[in-house]
């Protein structure tokens, strides 16, 4: 095993109190063995039990352990963003809440991160979630791959390792809605996986229901991707080819037939058809358009309240 200079395991916090203990437990062993210096961000993402206690407590009976206390609830990229941004570390390690992601399984990420790779995923041999959770998951990688490129998509996993400097590819962005894997897609395509194991989920509930990972999927697919504008287009050109045809087939019709007229129903057909064609390309647009809109308002991704841990007192 290749030993790490330094790293900062990050990892975003929503009401999950009480699993914090066995994170620290199963982490300090890992990374003492395995690092020169490490530490761990725990980001508290507006957490409605008593997430931020456990951490500040947490913080005050382990050197290693930092903490940062979001405004609210911002969600996990942006809240792994918060701590990113706050690493001191040459190495960076994502990874959940809820000990899904084994800490034992760091080490393999590492080794594979120095075999000259900038990014590594923990991609699950076996995901340990419902069948609708696991469709669910299928899709928003789907949509990662038009995002992100097919290679760098199939990759991709909340469980990661990836080098600091990378930061620099987005110390500029601004907006409150991103992903982490976009974001590091700008810095580098050097991207590689390994297999690791999924635990089942012991403590609490998962945050993600499949209708916010519908939601998900479609603010990915209108803030970083062309793809719906260019299915509207191909769509609007496609309608205009249906329609020119049927007008054609209304005039041979009517100069071949002196009896014929078009019916009632023909044209409201018609007329409904390429209405909801328009609607949908107008949606689509509109879509473009709100998400250029927050973003020029300048919206921060998260706003910090409190920090917690050594970082934070006089040097």
């Amino acid at each position: 095993m290749v030993n790490s200079r330094s790293c900062s395991v990050v990892v975003s916090v929503f009401n999950s109190e009480a699993g914090l203990n066995e994170l620290i437990r199963r982490l300090e062993p890992v990374l003492s063995n395995l690092t020169d210096q490490h530490e761990l961000i725990l980001v508290n993402d507006g957490s409605a039990d008593r997430s931020w206690d456990v951490i500040q407590r947490l913080a005050r009976e382990h050197p290693w352990v930092r903490g940062i206390d979001l405004m609210r609830n911002y969600g996990q990229h942006n809240a792994l963003l918060a701590g990113i941004n706050s690493a001191r570390f040459d190495t960076i390690v994502t990874m959940d809440d809820d000990l899904q992601h084994p800490p034992e399984e760091i080490p393999r990420l590492l080794d594979t991160l120095n075999e000259g790779y900038d990014v590594v995923y923990g991609r699950p041999r076996k995901r340990s979630h419902s069948l609708w959770r696991n469709l669910a998951s299928r899709l928003i990688k789907s949509v990662l791959k038009v995002t992100l490129g097919a290679e760098m998509g199939s990759h991709s996993s909340a469980f990661r390792a990836f080098r600091a400097p990378l930061r620099r590819g987005f110390t500029s962005f601004a907006g409150a809605q991103l992903s982490i894997d976009v974001l590091l897609s700008w810095s580098s395509k050097r991207v590689t996986h390994v297999l690791v194991e999924h635990d089942p989920r012991r403590i609490g509930t998962s945050g993600y229901s499949l209708s916010r990972l519908m939601v998900l999927a479609l603010e990915l697919l209108t803030g970083y991707s062309a793809l719906p504008l260019r299915i509207a287009s191909l769509m609007g050109l496609s309608t205009s080819v249906v329609g020119l045809v049927m007008f054609a087939y209304v005039v041979v019709r009517r100069f071949t037939q002196t009896n014929y007229t078009p019916g009632f129903a023909f044209l409201a057909a018609e007329i409904a058809f390429f209405a909801g064609m328009q609607m949908f390309a107008i949606g689509v647009i509109g879509e473009y358009i709100a998400k250029l809109h927050f973003r020029t308002m300048g919206k921060p991704p998260y706003v910090v309240q409190e920090e917690t841990g050594a970082h934070v007192l006089p040097e």
